[in-house]
């Protein structure tokens, strides 16, 4: 049987790669945490406020970047092409995802499960003309006894898969990252951060019942004498129905000696906000977000936006993107050498107003004057394609020539009858003269 042109392989000379990595709960989140019942919530973590500002962060800031196809030139520059073999598929990847929905998909798979795979699907010329970023709970990669890779996919209807197969490795695009233990599993931050997470949620949780019960803690009853088991049920059932859930925060009366003491330590005590902040900057680490993007504490004082996006982008984002150019690249067909994918950056690196138009300003000599139009997005001007310099600026050849010219001698002053020269018109006269000796053109 062959599926999308390759010979299906036989799964007795298959197996699957060690998982070692984050499914549904990792039961070992520390030495001893299994035999105390501590368990990692795969959907629990995912709820934790700063790791979903990381995840959605991250993959909306890629989303957003346009994909371009790119060709070297004779001057080894990128200049942005179309084609009609790549550029349909870059544009609208499939059926029902744009761009945008498509690398959405792409990085929230590869930052919650540790992997994206995405599945081709090829026309009659086998070129690639629709990509699907496949669920990955259903793909398992396996490795033949040679050494080759294949991978078994599940029933997905979206992508055109209905029945369980397995696919060559030239069939799908497989980005991944933090292989610790295979090197075709990824490993998702969650592994490192769930704890931290999960410790966030139940300050949340616990902090939330408190304040449904009214923000009054529990606490005991107590006699100054011993009572029976009876009496004990009694008075607990009595104080729980008058003065718990809704009905609590109403007046007790206590008589034959009866205390209430209550049980439960002070927010301020047990310094609930600052946790609550350490476990939400320990997940903002885990992603190598910085903190105050995902919501976390206070925006740094200093005002300069571009160092702070480059930071992001430098510690956070470029792996994540230079990855996906190199998946497509070699998913598509492509050398990457001469032809490649590139994402335009432009949008994310914008910088403000002020700061742009200093550097377009020192720009000069370096882009014409229409190419600094087209960084603002206005339209070229007539006599905008040259590259403009200050006439006082000289080639390093030249000042090389005049610097081994020998020093001229000492001119004797005019005469008297003769009009002085002011500063201007004497270094005209000894520029002239200069390049007359130099054999340049006056």
């Amino acid at each position: 049987m062959k599926i999308f042109g390759f010979p299906r392989a036989k799964k007795k000379a298959m197996s699957p790669a060690p998982e070692r990595g984050w499914w549904p709960i990792i039961r070992e989140s520390f030495p001893g945490a299994w035999q105390r019942n501590v368990e990692v919530k795969f959907d629990s973590v995912l709820s934790h406020h700063a790791d979903f500002a990381c995840r959605t962060l991250i993959a909306s800031d890629i989303a957003k970047l346009r994909v371009k196809l790119v060709e070297k030139d004779e001057n080894g520059i990128w200049e942005e092409i179309t084609s009609s073999a790549y550029s349909p598929v870059l544009r609208k990847p499939n059926t029902f995802q744009n761009h945008i929905q498509f690398f959405e998909s792409w990085m929230l798979s590869k930052l919650q499960r540790g992997n994206t795979y995405v599945l081709k699907q090829r026309d009659a010329r086998t070129v690639v003309k629709r990509l699907y970023v496949l669920d990955p709970t259903l793909v398992t990669p396996l490795v033949a006894d040679n050494g080759d890779v294949y991978y078994q996919l599940g029933d997905d209807r979206l992508a055109g898969v209905q029945h369980q197969l397995v696919v060559p490795a030239s069939e799908i695009i497989h980005d991944r990252f933090n292989t610790f233990f295979h090197p075709l599993v990824g490993l998702s931050p969650i592994f490192a951060s769930g704890l931290a997470a999960m410790h966030g949620l139940a300050i949340q949780n616990d902090s939330a019942r408190f304040f449904q019960n009214g923000a009054r803690p529990g606490g005991v009853l107590t006699a100054p004498a011993a009572i029976s088991n009876e009496t004990a049920a009694r008075l607990k059932e009595y104080w729980d129905s008058e003065f718990g859930g809704e009905k609590s925060g109403k007046v007790a009366v206590l008589g034959d000696g009866l205390k209430y003491e209550p049980m439960r330590a002070k927010a301020v005590d047990s310094q609930l906000i600052e946790q609550l902040k350490w476990t939400a900057e320990v997940v903002c680490g885990v992603y190598h977000v910085p903190a105050f993007m995902a919501g976390v504490g206070s925006e740094p004082n200093y005002n300069n936006v571009q160092n702070l996006t480059l930071r992001y982008y430098s510690q956070c984002l470029q792996v994540h993107i230079e990855s996906i150019e190199a998946c497509l690249d070699e998913g598509l067909g492509m050398d990457g050498v001469k032809v490649g994918t590139e994402f335009d950056t432009d949008e994310l690196l914008r910088m403000d107003e002020s700061t742009q138009m200093a550097v377009l300003e020192k720009s000069k000599g370096k882009l014409t004057v229409n190419e600094q139009r087209r960084r603002l997005n206005r339209k070229p001007v007539a006599g905008g394609d040259t590259v403009y310099l200050q006439e006082q600026d000289h080639s390093l050849e030249w000042l090389a020539r005049r610097d081994a010219q020998p020093l001229e001698p000492q001119t004797a002053p005019p005469a008297a009858n003769e009009p002085e020269m002011d500063d201007e018109a004497r270094a005209l006269l000894m520029r002239a003269t200069l390049r007359k000796e130099l054999g340049l053109a006056a």
